[in-house]
């Protein structure tokens, strides 16, 4: 059982007292911390990050919504309010606290408080987890080998074509049908670890089935639909769908 890390702030002692005593008959609740006013509340949640504080609303010098601002809503652990006056009820809840507790509080009360702050706690977690997993997923996730070079087998032949010299792709089934001068080659691999695969800066996708090499372009000619198409230099035309003109206007670095 992982624990919920809870801190108690409350300058009256026998408010912290009461507090204490009911947190200590909960198994997944660990105490690690007392603090009697604002700043020793500041210090404490920035050293030892809490999963849980309940925090008293009215204290001197720097009340709980002092903590709050001191910290930083983004860096404050779940917060249950403690108060003897209901008009800050509101407040609390618009500062995100979790719940409020309003003194004097019954064991049932608390009981419901804690419900919520469990399940709060948890969620957190739950997304802090989360995003640490995709972090990792990142970080350890290979990044596609770029091709400067393809190695083609053709009619008992091997061809060796650097990427460079490719004028423009274009799927064929389970291939891709390489377009380079006056040749073309077919060549087994899918469009998407093709499009991975190649440049990004030099090579751009033009159509769920294309793929084509920017220096070729000549020009872009208006078509039907906001479509366009696309004339490369040695006069081949080429269908822009609308859906990948986005992609084109970036790696050209102007709209059109």
């Amino acid at each position: 059982m992982t624990k919920i890390r809870t801190m108690v702030v409350d300058d009256e002692p026998m408010a912290r007292e009461r507090l204490v005593g009911l947190l200590g008959q909960e198994k997944d609740i660990e105490l690690i911390g007392e603090c009697a006013d604002g700043s020793q509340a500041i210090s404490a949640i920035q050293q030892q990050q809490p999963d849980l504080v309940f925090l008293d609303v009215q204290m001197p010098a720097c009340d709980g919504f002092g903590v709050i601002r001191s910290v930083g809503e983004d860096r404050m652990p779940a917060v249950v309010f403690v108060t003897a006056y209901d008009e800050y009820a509101l407040k609390a809840f618009e500062v995100h606290a979790i719940d409020y507790l309003l003194k004097p509080f019954g064991r049932d009360r608390f009981q419901q408080t804690l419900q919520h702050a469990r399940a709060h706690v948890e969620r957190r977690r739950a997304g802090d987890l989360g995003r640490r997993l995709m972090s990792l997923v990142q970080d350890i996730k290979p990044e596609p080998q770029r091709m400067d070079r393809l190695v083609v087998k053709s009619g008992g032949r091997v061809f060796f074509l650097r990427t460079d010299e490719l004028d423009w792709v274009e799927a064929a089934g389970n291939y891709v049908r390489l377009h380079l001068a006056n040749e073309s080659h077919l060549f087994r691999e899918t469009m998407t670890n093709m499009e991975a695969r190649l440049d990004t800066q030099q090579f751009v996708r033009i159509h769920r089935s294309r793929i084509v090499n920017s220096d070729r372009i000549k020009e872009l000619q208006p078509w039907f639909n906001g479509e366009y198409v696309v004339v490369l230099h040695n006069g081949t035309r080429l269908t822009l769908s609308r859906g990948y003109r986005e992609k084109l206007q970036e790696r050209l670095g102007k709209g059109f």
